[in-house]
């Protein structure tokens, strides 16, 4: 993309750098991962995982995020972030229902609910990226 879509791919990068303004970095890792983990789109997975080590996440929150829900080590914020990430990113199945929606809005305010959207919107159109483009992780 880079190479043969430069303009549309420097216009992506100014939109994920946007989409991120204001939020905390390792509640957008936690979405971007969680996104990626829906999407099967590894290269981004492996990314933000990484990157949301580097800001201090823990491994059993990150391996953890499939089955958030049955866990105990989400805040109540967290977990109306990552209850929006699944809603948007399979908006197909059902869209945004009310009570997600309003549960995300009592947690953010309105200029951070509006970021989480940028985020969760850009995070998804980097993993159809990621993914059609058959981006992998580099081995370890």
């Amino acid at each position: 993309m880079p190479r043969l879509a430069p303009e549309f791919y420097q216009a992506m990068i100014a939109v994920d750098r946007a989409s991120r303004q204001g939020l905390d970095p390792v509640l957008a890792e936690l979405v971007k991962v969680h996104a990626s983990m829906i999407n099967g789109c590894a290269f981004c997975i492996d990314m933000h995982a990484t990157d949301a080590r580097k800001n201090g996440e823990q491994d059993h929150r990150l391996v953890s995020l499939p089955a958030w829900r049955e866990t105990p080590w989400f805040t109540a914020r967290e977990r109306a972030a990552l209850a929006l990430t699944e809603s948007v990113t399979l908006l197909t199945q059902g869209h945004v229902p009310d009570a997600v929606y309003a549960e995300a809005a009592a947690h953010f305010e309105q200029a951070e609910l509006a970021q989480l959207i940028a985020l969760i919107a850009t995070i998804n159109a980097w993993n159809r990226i990621g993914v059609s483009t058959r981006m992998s992780p580099a081995a370890k």
